[in-house]
């Protein structure tokens, strides 16, 4: 846990960011020379010492960004970022506006005017002048209000949805790297998969014609296994790779091994199928298969899976659910200084950070997890190289089918007799099956779309995504100090919000990320656990150590 001394700038504060924040907001000055913020209940001096006013409400409105032409930033709530600038004139006329008499409280008219913008209400609910503020529970003061109970209601939602935006804002470049490589990565493996059937059957139409049209089944089936394990289906790859062998034996053993003018029965294609595995008509090589695809398929299904949970990781972080102790800091940090007139006013960036890190106490327990988690998809994406490449093996495929059967073709005399051992002699049927009608030309368009010459491999891809991902390792860590230094905080040395008035400097120690950290949080209490952030961990944990069993193996 970290304390912070009054005004010192927090080390995760420095960023580029700083510069884009507001200059310094000029403080006004009363008659003993103590600079102080224009604030409700002031009126402004008679003659013209008015226009010195209304002119240094001006320069106040300037320090704090809000006269930048394509901008609302200095506004409190961060949905007026997308607010009319043509307004802009309007809710600044209003915050200068002298009242009608001397003496007489200053209007509510600059926080009508941002309620209106940001369509939070109605105004019939907002008070003209300023109010005792009795009733209020989170936005109380010792000064008159411009503030309602029922706004208060309505600020506590704006402050929640605005948190979110922001969330959704800081981690959407983020999202869409991942999901923009999750759908490219299945459309190639879609693609590689396709290709390595074209190859199959173009195999089987040129080397082994007489034998393709029965064989086409077969290879299609086989190539369907293949997807179905890919994205995500329980199956066993051992299975179908040997499912594929017992149906090619009959078509193999009637066409190559002991041809006939006509195709064996099916009782007998069923015991030539229940006898492959025992004869081992093509030796080795599906046991080699089954080996490379397990090392290649495996991981690349373990690649996709872990991208879709990051996606949902995102989705799950950005739509959490904040306490009501948090929905209440929120409130008091972004719109308490609206019923006081501080439209304009920033929050100090240590009160900030305790309220942000506060809130996003439970996320920031995702971060180490999250860090593992690119670090597994390093490790996958490092697995899937070389011999064991799944582009590498898949479009091979053919090349270990025609080892297989040339090596059916050598051993047929041998292979003929262990049959009839078992089987017994070939019985066949009348008819004889059809000859190859696989169209290649059908194909030359996705061969040509897809060169494995090409400088976009799939690998490189990988080696590209995994390259940018690593820049988002900390990106849970640091996510309250990105939110305050970026977006919602004032820059260090400027007069800012600190939960009760706007202040020269936030005193109160600032606590450090996570749920531990937060015992000594004087801005929200936290509490216990949150089930669904610890749920989406039990899922990063589960890539984790599915990955690390994998490099075991």
């Amino acid at each position: 846990m970290m304390t912070r001394a009054a005004g010192s700038q927090h080390p995760s504060s420095h960023s580029s960011a700083d510069s884009a924040l507001p200059a310094p907001m000029p403080l006004l000055t009363d008659g003993g020379g103590r600079g102080a913020p224009p604030a409700l209940g002031r009126a402004p001096p008679a003659g013209g010492g008015g226009r010195r006013w209304r002119a240094a409400c001006w320069q106040a409105a300037r320090g704090s960004g809000a006269s930048e032409p394509r901008s609302l930033r200095g506004l409190t709530g961060m949905g007026a970022r997308s607010l009319s600038v043509l307004l802009l004139p309007l809710l600044l006329a209003a915050a200068a506006t002298p009242a009608p008499r001397d003496g007489e409280p200053r209007s509510c008219e600059a926080v009508r005017k941002v309620f209106q913008l940001r369509q939070l209400g109605s105004l019939r609910g907002v008070p003209e002048f300023p109010r005792a503020g009795v009733d209020l529970q989170v936005c109380t003061s010792k000064n008159p209000t411009c503030c309602t109970k029922k706004m208060e209601e309505r600020y506590q939602t704006a402050a929640k949805q605005d948190i979110q935006q922001v969330l959704q804002t800081s981690s959407a470049t983020l999202k869409f790297l991942i999901s923009h490589n999750a759908a490219a990565f299945q459309e190639t493996f879609e693609m590689l998969i396709k290709l390595a059937e074209n190859y199959t059957s173009t195999l089987f139409c040129n080397a082994y014609r007489n034998m393709a049209a029965e064989a086409a089944t077969h290879v299609q089936e086989f190539f369907t296994d293949v997807a179905l394990f890919v994205f995500g289906t329980d199956i066993s790859i051992e299975e179908f790779v040997n499912r594929f062998f017992d149906t090619l034996f009959p078509v193999v053993y009637n066409h190559m091994i002991n041809p006939g003018l006509t195709d064996v029965t099916l009782e007998y294609a069923e015991c030539l199928q229940m006898a492959r595995r025992d004869i081992r008509p093509f030796g080795n090589i599906p046991k080699k298969i089954i080996g490379r695809m397990g090392r290649s398929l495996l991981p690349s299904r373990n690649f996709l899976q872990a991208l879709n949970l990051g996606i949902e990781v995102i989705n799950t972080t950005d739509h959490l659910h904040f306490s009501k102790d948090c929905s209440r800091a929120l409130l008091r940090m972004q719109y308490c200084p609206h019923c006081q007139g501080l439209i304009l006013s920033k929050p100090c960036m240590g009160y900030c950070l305790n309220v942000i890190r506060g809130c996003l106490a439970y996320m920031a327990e995702v971060d180490l997890h999250w860090q593992r988690y690119i670090q597994s998809l390093e490790e996958l994406s490092s697995a899937m190289h070389g011999t064991y490449d799944v582009e590498h093996v898949l479009l091979n495929f053919h090349s270990l089918v025609n080892d297989a059967l040339m090596q059916a073709r050598v051993n047929g005399p041998e292979l003929t007799e262990q049959v009839k051992k078992v089987c017994g002699p070939p019985v066949r049927k009348s008819t004889q099956s059809p000859h190859c009608s696989f169209d290649q030309n059908k194909y030359n368009q996705g061969l040509k779309m897809f060169s494995r010459d090409s400088e976009e491999t799939l690998a490189s891809r990988r080696k590209e995504f995994i390259s940018h991902l690593r820049l988002y390792r900390a990106f849970y860590g640091g996510l309250a100090d990105q939110l305050c230094g970026n977006e919602l905080a004032a820059a260090d040395g400027l007069p800012c919000w600190n939960g009760e008035d706007v202040v020269k400097s936030y005193t109160h120690r600032v606590v450090g990320s996570g749920i531990k950290a937060q015992s000594g949080n004087p801005e929200v209490r936290v509490k216990g656990a949150d089930p669904v952030i610890n749920q989406i961990i039990d899922k990063l944990k589960h890539v984790i150590q599915t990955t690390g069993e994998q490099e075991g193996a």
